[in-house]
C-alpha cells in the first residue's frame, strides 16, 4: 500500500528503480504496473511504441468528474479521442496570443495589488496570490469571468477546485480491488465524488446556460466555452458534440489548468529564494532587458534567455506532475531490443521526477544550477526525454505553451518589480 501513498509515491518508485532498473513490473491487486526511470525508456514507451503506450487505464474518480471519460486528458486512445483531441489543438490551444490582452491584464492587476501592500505589512502570501492569478486567467480564457476577489462566487469556485483535484489523486480500492471497492464508500470517497460532481455539473450547466442566453451581451472576445457551443451547434465534426462533452473539457481546463500554472510560479520563486544568486542572475536580466518601461509584456519574455533556463530547471527538479498522467498498454507488445513483453491494459507510471534526478543524464542532479541550459538544445515540449514534465508523443499535454506563457509573464513581472527573499 505503500506504493500508493500519496504523499511521495515518485520517491518509493524511484527508489525501487534505484535497486531494480529503469523498467520495474509490479502487480498491484489485480493491475499489472510498468514504472519508467529512465530518459532512453520513456523515449522506448512515448516514442518508439508511443501507440502501444497511448491509452489511458479506468480510474473511477477521473473517470466520473470527467463524465465517463468524456473529456481529453483522460479518455482512453480511440476515435472519439482523436476528434477530441483535434477539437482542442486546432479550436481551443492554436491561439495562445489571441488571449494574450487576458494575461497581461491580470499579471499588471496582480503586480498592482502587491504594490499597494503597506511597506511594513505581513510577508505577502505568493502562494495564495499566485493561485488567484492563474484560476482568474483560466475563468477569463475558458468562459469569460472574472469574479471579485473576496465574493462568494470567487470562494466556491475555489471550493469546487480544491476538493476535485483532491478527488482526482485519491486512491481508490475499486481501481486496483475491484472486489474491494465497498471500501471507498467506507472510506468516504464515493459520498465526496457524488458530492463534488453534482455540484460542478451545476456550475458548468450554469456557466453553459449564460452563454446559450439569446439576450446575453456579445463579448469583445470569445471564450474557449463559446467556441465549443459554436462546434456543438454547427456539427463540425465526424461525431455530434454533446453538452456532457462539453463539460468534460471544461473540467480538464478547471482542474489541470490552473494548478499547474500556479504551482510551477511558487516553485521557481522558492528556489530562487533559496538560491539568491540565481535570483540576483534572474532579476538582473530582466531589469537591464526593460529597464524603465515599467512592465514585462510577452513580446519581452521571448528575450529572457536565463529566466526561460531557470523555468527548465525547475520543471527538471519538481514536475508539477511527478509521475505524469498513468497511461495504459492498448496491446501486448515488446520494448524491441530489451527482451522486455508487457502485457495488454498494464499501467505505466513514467516518473519524470526520477528522470530529472538521474546522474547519468545529469551532472550534479541535485543542484539548482539554471546554466546547464544555457546553449543547451534540451526543451520541455516533449522531443528530449530527459525533460518531459508535460509528458510526449500523442499524449503531450495541448496546453502546454498557454500554461507555459502565463508562467514566463508572471514570473519576469515580478522579478522586474520586486526584490524577494524569504520571511
Amino acid at each position: 500500500m505503500q506504493l500508493f501513498d500519496n504523499s511521495a509515491p515518485h520517491i518509493f518508485l524511484w527508489k525501487l528503480s534505484q535497486k531494480y532498473g529503469s523498467l520495474v513490473y509490479l502487480r498491484f491487486g489485480l493491475k499489472s504496473i510498468l514504472v519508467v526511470s529512465s530518459a532512453k525508456m520513456a523515449k522506448e514507451v512515448m516514442k518508439t511504441h508511443d501507440l502501444d503506450f497511448c491509452s489511458r487505464p479506468y480510474r473511477r474518480c477521473s473517470h466520473k468528474l470527467s463524465y465517463n471519460a468524456s473529456d481529453v486528458a483522460f479518455s482512453p486512445y480511440n476515435d472519439y479521442w482523436r476528434e477530441m483531441r483535434k477539437i482542442c489543438v486546432v479550436h481551443l490551444f492554436s491561439g495562445v496570443q489571441q488571449y494574450r490582452p487576458i494575461r497581461e491584464d491580470e499579471v499588471d492587476r496582480l503586480i498592482e495589488k502587491i504594490s499597494k501592500l503597506p511597506v511594513d505589512a505581513k510577508p505577502v502570501n505568493l502562494s495564495e496570490a499566485i493561485m488567484c492569478l492563474s484560476s482568474t486567467i483560466i475563468c477569463r480564457i475558458a468562459f469569460g469571468k472574472r469574479y471579485d476577489e473576496e465574493g462568494a462566487e470567487r470562494s466556491r469556485f475555489h471550493e469546487l477546485l480544491n476538493e476535485s483535484q483532491a478527488i482526482v489523486s485519491s486512491f481508490s480500492f475499486s481501481d486496483y480491488f475491484p472486489y474491494m471497492g465497498w471500501l471507498d464508500r467506507f472510506t468516504g470517497l464515493l459520498d465526496r465524488l457524488e458530492k463534488t460532481f453534482k455540484e460542478l455539473d451545476t456550475f458548468y450547466q450554469q456557466l453553459i446556460d449564460e452563454h446559450l442566453d439569446p439576450n446575453r451581451l456579445k463579448p469583445q472576445q470569445e471564450d474557449i466555452l463559446d467556441v465549443l457551443l459554436q462546434t456543438w451547434k454547427d456539427h463540425d465534426f465526424s461525431f455530434d458534440l454533446t453538452i456532457d462533452q462539453i463539460k468534460a473539457i471544461l473540467m480538464n481546463l478547471f482542474i489541470a489548468g490552473t494548478d499547474t500554472s500556479a504551482a510551477t510560479i511558487i516553485w521557481v520563486m522558492s528556489f530562487l529564494m533559496k538560491n539568491p544568486k540565481c535570483l540576483k542572475k534572474t532579476q538582473t536580466e530582466v531589469r537591464n532587458l526593460i529597464g524603465k518601461k515599467g512592465f514585462v509584456n510577452e513580446d519581452d519574455t521571448r528575450d529572457l534567455t536565463y529566466l526561460k533556463a531557470v523555468i527548465k530547471e525547475t520543471f527538471r527538479l519538481q514536475p508539477i506532475a511527478p509521475l505524469l498522467v498513468p497511461r495504459e498498454t492498448l496491446r501486448k507488445c515488446n520494448i524491441g531490443g530489451y527482451g522486455y513483453d508487457i502485457p495488454a491494459k498494464t499501467l505505466v507510471y513514467v516518473n519524470a521526477w526520477a528522470i530529472g534526478k538521474d546522474p547519468e543524464t545529469w551532472e550534479n542532479p541535485e543542484e539548482f544550477y539554471p546554466e546547464r541550459f544555457i546553449g543547451s538544445p534540451i526543451d520541455y515540449k516533449g522531443q528530449h526525454f530527459e525533460l518531459i514534465p508535460f509528458g510526449a508523443g500523442r499524449r503531450v499535454c495541448p496546453g502546454m505553451h498557454m500554461g507555459v506563457a502565463v508562467v514566463e509573464l508572471a514570473l519576469a513581472n515580478l522579478l522586474y518589480k520586486f526584490d524577494w527573499e524569504m520571511p
